[in-house]
């Protein structure tokens, strides 16, 4: 059958039906672009309908959408027309017209999850709010795969196997080489261009630090042999046994287990043997109890997650949630202190040796750069504790070993700013990553580089 030609549609349309001949015109233009009809697929016409069409288009939307309908089935798109006579699409319109468009694109979302043709995110993708080019052609190809399994019975929306089987389709369609791609596949693609745009970065120091990691973060980084994150093993151990992990009244780990935490992984205790007295515990803990979920609380007792569970029956899994939080933002944080743990842990991949005072002035330097014109080296001292803090208690780092005094300054010896409260000498102390732990690192950058971008609201 030959693809339908709109402008003999169109043509068609006013000789039969003139009145809604404009308002087809109209709405076609808007969802093709120009493009022959036959390229439309289901999530563009529910894009136009449920979103493009209330937001953005003149006119009374009802008829535009009858009006496109009526093009759609003299061109033998019966499927296509339904959906502009459809309830769902009467409502979601009503929605916008009644109750403003905040409430209207929240029915246009759950309209379309409904109809099982919105990509899932998997393991090795999470979809971008705001996409580039290779991902946008990732998404909508994914999205036709679905449409025509959908089309052809070989899913099920509504079926409760449904979630997996969308995973399982939208994983092959994006690991498969593909003809067009020149045997690349889209997940490549994708990839390719968020660890681009990660590195091009904002400002001119940013790029030429982030340039060498094209190459470095390409593929995923591999797991070094051995035993690794033995801390968190052992927190997660005990967590996992029938009565928990004992705490104190006032919820914090048991001191006889703080001590057995410090003995055994050389932790730095000061003041009391309690859990806030060995800073690195502590740390693990907010770790894996909050950005992990690896353990909850449950009374006076700390408790295994079955996410705990999983990292526990899987080293490779184990490996990837432990390098990754390297990265993950702490409570409160800002983009500015995320900022600056990155840039941090990409000068200490170099594996060189980093004076406190000279690692806050490079940071600085690159973050202000960034656009954070108001950053200073004291500024940027926290988020850099913070990060040494994960690292040791990953057991990431080694120190050389050198006391830090409450100070931390520049070579020329300029005050250039002062130790966070509770920061011990060994958090200040220069430092160098182990091999496992430049892997971890290079394992974080890479899940920093390729996360989906998404928009921000400021509130």
């Amino acid at each position: 059958m030959p693809a339908p030609d709109v402008a003999a549609l169109l043509v068609e349309l006013e000789r039969t039906d003139p009145d809604v001949a404009d308002d087809a015109r109209v709405a076609v233009e808007w969802l093709t672009g120009g493009e022959p009809l036959e390229t439309i697929t289901q999530l563009d016409v529910c894009e136009f309908l449920w979103y493009t069409l209330p937001l953005k288009v003149t006119g009374d939307h009802g008829d535009i959408a009858r009006a496109l309908g009526r093009l759609l089935r003299l061109g033998g798109m019966d499927r296509y027309a339904a959906l502009c006579a459809s309830p769902s699409t009467s409502q979601i319109l009503r929605t916008y017209a009644r109750d403003g468009e905040d409430a209207g694109t929240a029915a246009y979302q759950r309209a379309l999850g409904a109809t099982g043709v919105l990509p899932p995110d998997i393991p090795e993708l999470r979809w971008s709010s705001i996409m580039g080019p290779e991902e946008l052609g990732a998404h909508l190809a994914c999205s036709a795969a679905l449409e025509l399994a959908i089309v052809s019975g070989e899913l099920e929306p509504e079926a409760t196997t449904w979630k997996s089987h969308a995973e399982a389709l939208t994983r092959r369609w994006l690991t498969s080489p593909r003809t067009e791609l020149g045997g690349d596949n889209w997940l490549n693609r994708v990839h390719g261009e968020r660890l681009n745009r990660w590195v091009l970065g904002r400002g001119a120091a940013r790029r030429e630090l982030a340039q060498p990691f094209e190459v470095r973060l390409h593929a995923p980084i591999p797991a070094p042999s051995g035993d690794h994150f033995s801390a968190l093993r052992w927190l997660l151990e005990i967590a996992g046994r029938p009565e928990g992990m004992p705490l104190t009244q006032r919820h914090n780990i048991a001191r006889v287990l703080v001590v057995e935490a410090a003995e055994r992984f050389g932790w730095e205790m000061t003041g009391t043997r309690s859990e806030n007295g060995v800073t690195t515990l502590r740390t693990l803990r907010r770790i894996a109890e909050h950005e992990m979920r690896a353990v909850h609380r449950a009374g006076r007792r700390l408790v295994i997650t079955p996410a705990g569970s999983r990292l526990l029956d899987d080293p490779a899994a184990m490996w990837q949630a432990a390098a990754s939080a390297l990265l993950t933002p702490a409570t409160g944080e800002r983009e500015m202190e995320m900022s600056v743990r990155e840039v941090g842990l990409m000068l200490l991949t170099d594996g060189k040796e980093l004076p406190c005072g000279l690692l806050a002035e490079r940071v600085t330097e690159v973050v202000v750069g960034e656009g954070w014109r108001t950053a200073t080296p004291s500024d940027v001292v926290g988020p850099l504790v913070e990060l040494r803090r994960r690292l040791d208690a990953f057991d990431l780092c080694v120190s050389a070993g050198r006391p830090a005094s409450a100070e931390i300054t520049s070579p020329d010896g300029a005050l250039t700013g002062r130790t966070p409260a509770g920061a011990g000498p060994a958090e200040l102390a220069p430092a160098e990553l182990t091999s496992a732990g430049r892997a971890a690192a290079l394992t974080a950058l890479r899940g920093q580089a390729l996360r989906p971008r998404q928009y921000v609201t400021l509130t």
